[in-house]
């Protein structure tokens, strides 16, 4: 077949440019000319964005429709991650549109659009309308969407990677198949730089998951990236700590050295941490800003504009950036500490210049020699173009029910089409008629427990099968409430006189159960029970057991996870790597064992009066969190006597006043069916995760008309029908889904399941006399969890010196 002929207004502007259009761009055109579904995977600064609108712009060239006139009403759909993402898009469209003279207009719809301007929007649409999901998902539960969207030809879901596994993905998958059905033209494109496997992105976005019917485009490959790893000019390579706050200095003199330095950091207090610690050096006042997620949308906004208008020489900023805003003028990006996965820094290494012809340039930072391994490892896998990151899981209850009631909303379905229609959508292929029916049977009534309630009966059956809204005030409650991002509470530390410590996030408070030990406020605080929005507590004679840390925690990819492992059993490779850390290793390989490839090396060895039992699992911090707390239960009934335990994301490290004499029956598959149930039950674990699960599916109601619930007053509600769906209906939709995100969101045990499945044959378990050099790393950070990172890096110091002394002597222990 002839390739289709790129419109002469297009040509001519690119000409203008002195670009040329690129075979990826053109790609793109041919395929939706061909009419096919298209999956692009280009590197950043390929021209993505313009490739994906490409045929909308041909659309409305002059020479392409004629006598006909430009095509009116809503023509295209751009969905993206992020509203800002929206902003940009539309200003860097604007500049080609404008050039070319195109009859086109393009607006942008998020929950920061004004009233006026949204309802106009239904009635008289733009010709391109950029979104995010849930404003998508708003807009299909009105009456009139049929109509708005009935015309549709083209939507292009960018940074596809950025949210098509989460729950984000599954209401747009939903909304996918709705529009669809609507407009039985419409033509699919999905864009991303990072995706480890497109078939799985290709299944995901075509119709009834047939892979076949979406085109895969790979754009032309760029400039190879320079990525290099910051060592210590003086100093050796930290035993722990993840702020790596030993390269300020080096870093201000990278910042003073280039134009625009873009930092990079995993948590937002780590940000604000290394943000203090530049100010502190910087003498010469250079204009350095800040960008994460806590910082209002009026902070973030005005730190946007000074980076566009090339005002700022350094940025620090957490992922609230990774699917960034066009800048061109970045000369070099900063990873502070290890990237966690080589997707992530493709993603963040494109930020720097933005364009295809031009070499990025980054510099990793690693904050200790775990760290340094793990930068090594992604070092590598950029050089060679692997990328991973997270596999697709089934679709979720609880956002299939807000589908059902957005689509009761915009007027009757019919019970059979409609699930034929959900099925359509890969993610939701599974759902059967019997779930099926639970699920309309929770829209209906709550559910068999809450049916005696008017307030949850939202929809009704007709005889033949039509469902349909009980009342037209529950789509305007629907409007309010629906969405998929729960704001994170903080839960308040308090003793039962009401005197308050502070502040804990709900994440942490949320796997805590009564008699459980922490640390805060320097004190060690034993839980009494979790209750609304308060941790009660009293003090505690106990040595604090649970480490508490603060902060989301980006999980390790089991890609970059593998790699260091091969890297720790190539002792060929160690020659490459700087002197103190081939000597670390090269010691660990002579006292211990390295943890081989398919195996779990445990080490026991005593310290410090007390016994110790580090376990290499590489599966990630929120895993071995999780196999901390299931380990120190089942330690406890054994009468083991366990005094709490540290985990990183190689590692875990638990303690007690009795040896393990030998690891197996502690690492059984059943602790993820007896310990982990009683674990989740036991804490608050459950509750949060139904809390979630309650108000995405609309069952509790965050906001009434004119007002808005506190966390408390949700928190409240959705405790309360907690405690009676546990007892009167245990099997409900919501606890069901709620169990689904505990396993699978909030403890990560998927990837302790097929370590504990095999770890009695991969079981090498080594005792020893003393601390091993491999343990080093999370050994110094016993004590230290409740501290937030970056503050303790100096203290480490000195407690990492000290046992890194007794780890690294070679010779045999004295006796005594």
């Amino acid at each position: 077949m002839k390739a289709a002929a790129i419109p002469p207004e297009i040509e001519a502007w690119f000409a203008g440019r002195e670009w040329r259009i690129r075979s990826h761009q053109k790609g793109m055109y041919a395929a939706a000319h061909a009419g096919r579904h298209t999956m692009l995977v280009a590197d950043t600064g390929a021209g993505k964005t313009l490739a994906g609108f490409l045929p909308t712009l041909a659309d409305f060239c002059p020479s392409k429709f004629g006598d006909d006139g430009p095509p009116e009403g809503l023509h295209t759909l751009y969905v993206s991650p992020l509203k800002a993402l929206a902003h940009d898009v539309q200003r860097n469209l604007v500049t080609p549109v404008e050039e070319m003279g195109l009859p086109l207009k393009i607006e942008t719809r998020s929950g920061d659009t004004p009233s006026d301007r949204k309802r106009r929007q239904r009635s008289k649409p733009p010709n391109i309308l950029l979104t995010t999901p849930e404003s998508l998902s708003l807009l299909l539960s009105y009456p009139d969407s049929s109509e708005m969207f009935r015309g549709l030809k083209r939507i292009i879901i960018d940074e596809v990677h950025a949210f098509a596994t989460g729950k984000r993905g599954d209401l747009l998958a939903l909304a996918l198949s709705r529009l669809q059905a609507i407009a039985p033209q419409l033509q699919r494109a999905a864009l991303s730089a990072t995706v480890a496997n497109p078939e799985s992105y290709r299944e995901w976005l075509a119709p009834w998951g047939d892979l076949d019917e979406v085109e895969l485009i790979i754009g032309e490959p760029g400039a190879e990236p320079v990525v290099e790893i910051l060592l210590p000019v003086q100093e050796r390579v930290p035993w722990g700590g993840h702020a790596a706050t030993w390269a300020i200095p080096q870093l201000y003199e990278q910042i003073k050295a280039n134009k625009t330095t873009l930092i990079f950091t995993n948590t937002r207090f780590l940000a604000e941490f290394i943000f203090q610690n530049l100010w502190d050096v910087n003498e010469d006042r250079l204009p350095i800003g800040i960008h994460h997620g806590s910082l209002s949308r009026e902070a973030r906004r005005k730190v946007e504009g000074a980076m566009a208008r090339g005002e700022l020489r350094a940025l620090v900023a957490t992922a609230s950036l990774d699917l960034g805003v066009d800048w061109g003028d970045i000369d070099c990006v900063v990873q502070m500490g290890a990237p966690k996965g080589s997707s992530r820094l493709l993603q963040r290494v494109g930020r720097a210049n933005h364009r295809l012809d031009q070499s990025s340039r980054a510099l990793l930072v690693p904050g200790n020699r775990f760290e340094f391994l793990e930068a090594t490892a992604a070092k590598d896998a950029v050089e060679e173009g692997q990328r991973d990151g997270e596999d697709f899981r089934r679709g979720g209850l609880d956002v299939l029910a807000q589908h059902v009631m957005a689509c009761a909303c915009a007027g009757p379905f019919g019970e059979d089409e409609l699930l034929a229609e959900v099925r359509s959508s890969l993610a939701y292929a599974w759902i059967d008629a019997e779930i099926w029916g639970r699920v309309l049977r929770f829209v209906e009534t709550g559910g068999y427990a809450l049916r005696a309630y008017d307030k949850f009966k939202r929809i009704t059956r007709d005889r033949d099968g039509t469902w349909r809204l009980t009342h037209p005030e529950h789509a305007a409650r629907h409007r309010l409430n629906a969405g998929i991002i729960i704001d994170g509470e903080m839960l308040t530390v308090r003793f039962k006189n009401g005197r308050s410590l502070g502040k804990v996030e709900e994440r942490f408070a949320a796997a805590l159960s009564p008699g459980d030990t922490f640390a805060f406020a320097g004190t060690s605080l034993e839980v009494e029970g979790v209750k609304d929005m308060d941790v009660i507590v009293r003090a505690s004679s106990k040595a604090a057991m649970i480490p508490s840390y603060g902060g989301a925690r980006m999980p390790l990819t089991t890609h970059l996870a593998d790699r260091v492992r091969a890297m720790l059993d190539d002792r060929a490779g160690w020659a490459r790597f700087p002197d103190d850390v081939r000597e670390w290793l090269e010691v660990q390989d002579w006292r211990s064992e390295m943890p081989a490839p398919g195996q779990l090396l445990v080490e026991s060895f005593p310290h410090a009066k007390r016994h110790y039992s580090v376990y290499y699992t590489f599966e990630g911090w929120n895993a071995n969190q999780s196999l901390g707390m299931l380990i120190t239960r089942r330690m406890e009934d054994r009468g083991l006597q366990p005094g709490g335990f540290v985990a990183n994301d190689y590692s875990l490290a638990v303690w007690g006043l009795k040896p393990v004499e030998d690891p197996a029956p502690l690492l059984s598959p059943d602790i993820l069916t007896e310990e982990f149930v009683d674990w989740v039950q036991d804490s608050h674990l459950l509750r949060r995760a139904f809390r979630e699960v309650a108000v995405i599916s609309g069952l509790v109601e965050r906001q009434h008309p004119g007002k808005r619930k506190t966390g408390k007053q949700v928190t409240f509600s959705t405790d309360l029908i907690y405690d009676v769906l546990r007892k009167h209906e245990p099997d409900h939709v919501l606890l069901e889904a709620a169990w689904a995100d505990a396993r699978e969101r909030m403890t990560d045990v998927g990837r302790l399941a097929d370590l504990l499945e095999s770890s009695a044959e991969r079981l090498r378990h080594i005792t020893l006399d003393r601390v091993s050099p491999l343990a080093v790393p999370v050994m110094v950070m016993i004590g230290r969890e409740s501290v937030p990172q970056g503050q303790i890096d100096d203290e480490l110091l000195l407690e990492a010196e000290s046992l890194a002394d007794a780890a690294m002597r070679v010779e045999p222990a004295p006796d005594g």
